[in-house]
């Protein structure tokens, strides 16, 4: 049933992608004076998580490198490598120059001379959640080096300015933003089949059957890929070469907690001391909760860290806020 597993990936590049045209043509003109040796400018793609956005990114690159021979890029996932240190390696890696560098001894100001002295073709780095940077002063670093395009994702706006200085607010103030909505259901459904034709055998799913998973999605591509995942998983394991409307029902439930855990996984040591005290605690407020997370950690953040950290959460469906202000409270989703 299953020919090519990769394609029920999230992160799999389709050679098309579906209902993004506008978006792909935004960047890609953002991305354009680097056909003429010269960097582009720096974007900011902002939506909700499963819109297509990391994939637009990646795709719209690879387009552009396919027409430029002497071009670099590096994807950096700020989420699991939120450091100044995770960033500037990650993006040495991209240009082929780590091979000497020690991750616990070599300083971070050497990492960023390297990379200033830089002088290849056009790079492209793409910052993926890089409101999880816990240094944004890297940006302004990367944005004076002549030859760095920054392609920057983030959900919201607000979450990247907040905690900006005033000359890097001036300089990003200026990017181009490119906005993305949740996939409507028959969006998701051209997603989906295009995913089929590529990665299952012929007559796997039906229409009815691929519209369930995307109403179940609630325009959340990652999740709905997820659940095409499983349903295809257990049809193959009980020997049957379709995906039946049971077999969806029983893939839903599975489909959304590996998006879920995958989420927790890249959680922050920060985030996941918050995440576990309201996962053994249950409901609290957030005077009771911060004191909890200042009790198990040896240098705790400020108070508008954990808030940020809180939204980040609650955004990504893992935990939930109700009431505003002094009887604001959290508890896990």
């Amino acid at each position: 049933m299953i020919q090519d597993a990769r394609v029920l990936q999230p992160q799999f590049i389709p050679n098309e992608i579906e209902h993004r045209n506008q978006e792909v043509n935004a960047l890609s003109n953002t991305l354009k004076p680097i056909m003429d040796g010269q960097p582009g400018e720096t974007s900011l793609l902002l939506g909700p998580s499963g819109a297509g956005k990391t994939c637009l990114a990646n795709y719209t690159v690879e387009r552009l490198r396919e027409n430029i021979l002497d071009i670099n890029m590096q994807y950096v996932n700020c989420w699991q490598e939120y450091t100044r240190f995770q960033v500037l390696y990650r993006i040495l890696e991209g240009i082929g120059n780590t091979v000497d560098i020690h991750r616990r001894s070599t300083p971070k100001d050497e990492l960023l001379d390297r990379l200033q002295g830089y002088d290849g073709p056009q790079f492209v780095a793409i910052l993926d959640e890089v409101d999880q940077l816990e240094d944004k002063s890297i940006l302004y670093d990367l944005y004076r080096m002549p030859n760095i395009t920054m392609i920057l994702i983030s959900n919201r706006e607000e979450d990247v300015f907040s905690q900006l200085d005033d000359r890097l607010t001036s300089r990003l103030q200026t990017c181009v933003r490119i906005p993305f909505e949740k996939y409507h259901l028959e969006e998701l459904v051209a997603i989906l089949s295009a995913r089929v034709q590529c990665g299952l055998s012929e007559g796997t799913i039906g229409n009815e059957q691929l519209s369930l998973i995307a109403d179940a999605a609630a325009g959340d591509a990652r999740v709905a890929i997820g659940i095409l995942r499983n349903a295809a998983r257990r049809a193959g394991q009980s020997g049957i070469d379709h995906i039946t409307t049971d077999i969806v029902h029983e893939a839903v439930p599975d489909g959304r907690h590996e998006v879920r855990q995958k989420t927790i996984d890249q959680l922050n040591p920060h985030q996941r001391v918050l995440y576990e005290i309201l996962d053994e605690q249950g409901k609290l407020d957030p005077g009771e909760l911060y004191e909890a997370y200042q009790e198990r950690v040896d240098e705790p953040k400020t108070n508008r860290t954990v808030r940020n950290h809180l939204k980040k959460m609650e955004h990504y469906r893992l935990v939930i806020a109700e009431g505003k202000n002094r009887a604001r409270t959290y508890r896990p989703r």
